[in-house]
């Protein structure tokens, strides 16, 4: 049996970027190839698209993990990368997507609305990209970028045209079994529908959506009952229908304080989507109060009391018996041309067409500022330096000298400089801390003397493998301490 699912919580994760590749043309009696290495692919993003034939986020219920592909590394001959796969989710018309924050980010409304819940992994550039004046043949590429990876909430608010408001067992799913073709569940006991209903009503030239929701009572609005759950199907409602109960046996009922205390919970309730559609609050919402039932003759009496008050505040009143259909013509007549004039007042919108702009990759400001956990250090903060320091490979002397000339030119060192740091400070850029030498002359174009190494970290304290090879040796006795390594 399917189940309906209105609210679900769905881990997105993008594409990681390929590596870039470093790699070097080699070909007989061709000693100076130069560099040929390959781009990295972007990874995949995860897209959410309003599809009219998906109806519930059941699919998201039972796989609530959703990854897309990898790009592929580059490589050697110029070759770059394969592009990450996008993976695509349909999702119905009206879901409304929310952040980790509970702020919304995303209102689907329409076929073919899309929203990119994740955006993959830019690739690194191969050391073919990377040749410059200075750099002729660079021994390094650039890293790929990890995919971005968030956990949202998709929660699905009907998109109806009329809304049934009721108390349980006052024959809102009788109504709309009667009025469309719709099959919701029927039982004589309370709170028998635990999911909304949607059903098409067809009058005359007009033809409408109305919503079953499952029945409300004092206290809805506090989380009370189903009310909590399912008063959001009715945001995007233009009109709001009273189906009332004249036949009740409950003691203290009766269709005046029935209508009052749903009214109550309506103006308690906050819609998340105050602005949607321009419908504004729910308690401006224009009323229609059906008394229901009226094929018992204590009911119809009933039912002749208490129109008059109902009519005193202006809302249209309707008699009916869904078992006998009594009253349903004027009912659906009546709905429809509330409905006609709802939409004159409110004309869809024109199509938009496709338009592809340039992606915004963030922006190019830094900001830096003491850390204060750190004595004496500091931390970078930006879109672009945090990324640089991503794409860096922090085992090749040569990548880390271009990191540092992209650090100057784009003005932390100036900064850094500015704001009082001394040699040695520690500075952390991303998830990465360093100490500060401003003795290296960075932002320069100098020789590079060969293919992974810098001219100007030769003095780095890091062990080379020359002599960790040589501490091997004199361990083993093969050589004394004072002796020539080689």
């Amino acid at each position: 049996m399917s189940k309906f699912i209105d609210r679900v919580v769905l881990h997105v994760r993008a594409g990681k970027g390929g590596h870039g590749c470093a790699s070097v043309h080699r070909e007989k009696f061709k000693p100076l190839g130069g560099p040929d290495g390959g781009d990295g692919g972007n990874g995949g993003d995860v897209i959410l698209e309003v599809d009219p034939n998906v109806h519930t986020l059941l699919d998201f219920h039972f796989h609530p993990h959703a990854k897309a592909g990898n790009g592929k590394p580059g490589e050697g001959g110029n070759r770059n990368g394969k592009q990450g796969g996008e993976l695509l989710l349909k999702v119905p018309d009206g879901t409304v997507v929310i952040g980790p924050d509970g702020d919304i980010v995303a209102d689907l409304i329409g076929a073919g609305t899309r929203f990119v819940a994740a955006r993959g992994g830019r690739g690194g550039l191969g050391n073919a990209a990377l040749v410059s004046r200075a750099r002729k043949a660079p021994g390094f590429a650039l890293l790929g970028e990890e995919g971005e990876e968030r956990d949202l909430v998709l929660e699905l608010k009907s998109v109806a045209d009329v809304g049934l408001v009721g108390f349980p067992s006052a024959g809102k799913s009788s109504l709309v079994s009667v009025l469309s073709a719709a099959k919701p569940k029927i039982a004589d006991y309370p709170f028998t529908t635990l999911v909304p209903n949607l059903g098409v009503v067809s009058s005359g030239d007009t033809t409408f959506t109305i919503a079953d929701v499952p029945g409300l009572i004092p206290g809805a609005s506090e989380g009370r009952g189903l009310g909590l759950d399912f008063l959001r199907h009715l945001e995007r409602c233009a009109v709001l229908a009273h189906v009332v109960d004249c036949a009740t046996l409950e003691p203290g009922r009766d269709p005046v304080s029935d209508v009052d205390a749903l009214e109550a919970e309506l103006a308690a309730y906050q819609p998340a989507l105050q602005a949607d559609a321009g419908l504004g609050d729910l308690a401006d919402r224009p009323r229609v109060v059906i008394l229901n039932k009226v094929d018992i003759p204590d009911a119809e009496e009933l039912a002749e009391l208490v129109t008059p008050e109902f009519a005193a505040r202006g809302w249209p009143v309707f008699r009916i018996s869904a078992v006998s259909r009594e009253g349903l013509r004027q009912l659906t007549f009546a709905l429809a041309e509330l409905i006609r004039e709802y939409r004159e007042a409110h004309p869809k919108a024109a199509p938009k067409r496709p338009v592809i702009r340039p992606v915004v990759r963030g922006e190019s400001g830094f900001t830096v500022a003491v850390d204060p956990e750190v004595e004496g250090g500091f931390i970078v903060r930006g879109e672009r330096p945090e990324r640089w320091v991503r794409q860096t490979q922090f085992d090749n002397d040569e990548a880390v000298g271009f990191l540092a000339d992209r650090l100057a030119r784009l003005g932390v060192e100036a900064e850094l400089e500015r704001l009082g740091a001394e040699p040695g400070a520690p500075v952390t850029i991303g998830d990465i801390s360093f100490e500060w030498e401003p003795q290296i002359s960075a932002g320069v174009d100098l020789v590079m003397t060969g293919r992974g190494t810098d001219p100007r970290l030769d003095q780095t304290e890091r062990i080379s493998a020359a002599e960790r090879k040589h501490a091997s040796r004199v361990r083993r006795g093969l050589v004394s301490e004072d002796e020539d390594g080689q």
